[in-house]
């Protein structure tokens, strides 16, 4: 067993959902040619004033509420200053000393606590694009509004740093304030790693890897640096304080310059811009309005609604779909059917995340709620429920277009008696073979009745039917 213990420390910078960015009128939207979604202000030419985008602020104090946070009635911005050709101004304007929201905290299921330092506000910077030889710049991302948080260095193993980001990334798209699109850069991490001998209580010489926006890489890259830090130390080699990156196709983290600390960027307060004024009473508003625990839901739906827990996770995973679905559900005593139409219909119409997260389908919540109402009061069964949902999606009609009179009269005791019967008569070796003790063979008899009533008999009152007609 190894005598070092792993040291790290998340900074995750996340991108906001806003329309606009954080000190302009520019589109965030994503992609685009290269340098058409930015103005003066992106760029930072001379004369131009930044102004805050209230939204971001907005945004920033419903993450840190959902992480435990306790928010400052009072901050302000600060300019961050080096040279870097993605940084038209040569400084981000971020915050330092007195950021928005600290001292929260995340639990993992481990049991443990990862305590989140500070969650800030700030621009992001612009893009490099390396071709041919060449490098080019692309200010489109520039000016982009991001938060970050970041952590104590509290993580002891790389899978409580795999369920964290996993963790982070799934409340903010939970609340709605980041589509946390990591392939896409909308979220992205720098990691702080640090080795020390077990038992120690100082912390080592930490190496900083920057901009990972792959779950899998940041894995990947904390085990192969906690590796060459233990190989530095029992070699009788020092670790040096650097920013590192990783390299993917290698497998491995290679220096890129000296680690800079807070006094080499020269922090001081943006004279542009005024002091954040956050009163207690729009807190309480901001916390009014975010939605239940994402943790509560999941525990009443697995719970209180019965559906399983893999597919609880994936109704929380897109905020639309479990939006739709609270709707859908109101007032439904069989939410397990209800949850199924969603992940197994509806999901095989959107095939990719962005289609799921999208959620535009022709059925209203309310007409879905109708469909599976007549399933709660036992006037048509799930297969005629499928075939209906299926008609619902192509034409946005609601049920009572496609069922009639029939469908929802049910059958009678009486009708499905004479059709057991009539299983048993015209399906003979399948009654020869329960009756020989082969008792998966009545689910033949069972198809045969369901087949002749078209779904609208109900299976088990069927199989308890066969079942009784066999003794007698």
């Amino acid at each position: 067993m190894s005598q070092y213990e792993l040291v790290v420390g998340l900074e995750t910078h996340v991108e906001l959902a806003t329309k606009t960015k954080i000190f302009c009128s520019c589109t965030t939207q994503f992609g685009g040619e290269p340098n058409t979604h930015c103005c003066p202000i992106c760029i930072g030419l001379p004369g131009t004033l930044p102004k805050l985008n209230q939204k971001v602020v907005e945004y920033a104090i419903m993450a840190g509420l959902s992480t435990h946070c306790e928010i400052a009635e009072e901050s302000k911005m600060d300019r961050k200053n080096y040279v870097y050709p993605d940084l038209p101004k040569a400084y981000q304007i971020s915050q330092y000393d007195q950021p928005l929201c600290k001292n929260g905290y995340l639990d993992l299921s481990d049991g443990r606590r990862i305590r989140i330092l500070r969650i800030h506000i700030e621009e992001d910077a612009g893009k490099l694009v390396h071709s041919r030889g060449n490098t080019y710049v692309d200010y489109n991302r520039g000016g982009v509004p991001l938060i970050e948080i970041v952590t104590e260095p509290d993580f002891r193993t790389v899978d409580e740093v795999r369920e964290y980001v996993e963790k982070i990334q799934s409340i903010m798209r939970y609340i709605g304030i980041s589509d946390c699109k990591m392939q896409e850069g909308s979220v992205r991490c720098d990691v702080n790693i640090s080795t020390r001998e077990k038992g120690a209580k100082n912390l080592g010489t930490r190496t900083e890897i920057k901009n990972m926006n792959s779950i899998n890489f940041i894995t990947k890259a904390v085990e192969y640096e906690f590796a060459r830090q233990i190989d530095l130390l029992e070699a009788g080699k020092e670790v040096t304080q650097e920013t590192r990156r990783y390299d993917e196709t290698n497998d491995c983290t290679e220096g890129m310059r000296g680690k800079e600390d807070a006094q080499d960027y020269r922090y001081f307060r943006d004279p542009d811009l005024v002091t954040i004024h956050v009163p207690k009473e729009k807190i309480a508003e901001l916390k009014a309005l975010l939605p239940e625990p994402e943790e509560d839901k999941f525990h009443r739906y697995t719970e209180e609604y019965q559906i399983s827990e893999a597919d609880a996770k994936n109704l929380l995973r897109y905020r639309r779909c479990w939006q739709y679905f609270d709707q859908a559900s109101e007032g439904i005593q069989n939410k397990k059917a209800l949850a199924s139409c969603i992940l197994g219909q509806i999901f095989r119409r959107l095939e990719s995340d962005s289609a799921k997260e999208a959620f535009e389908i022709n059925v209203t919540p309310k007409h879905l709620h109708e469909l599976i109402k007549l399933l709660d009061d036992g006037k048509i069964r799930m297969n005629l429920v499928k075939s209906t949902l299926e008609k619902m999606l192509d034409t946005g009609k609601p049920a009572a277009d496609f069922l009639s009179e029939k469908d929802l009269a049910g059958i009678s005791d009486e009708d499905l008696q004479r059709l057991c019967k009539e299983a048993i008569e015209k399906n003979p070796n399948a009654a020869k073979d329960y009756l020989g003790g082969k008792e998966k063979a009545i689910k033949a008899l069972v198809g045969f009745v369901m087949k002749s009533t078209h779904g609208r008999a109900d299976a088990q009152k069927a199989e308890t039917t066969l079942v009784n007609l066999f003794k007698n």
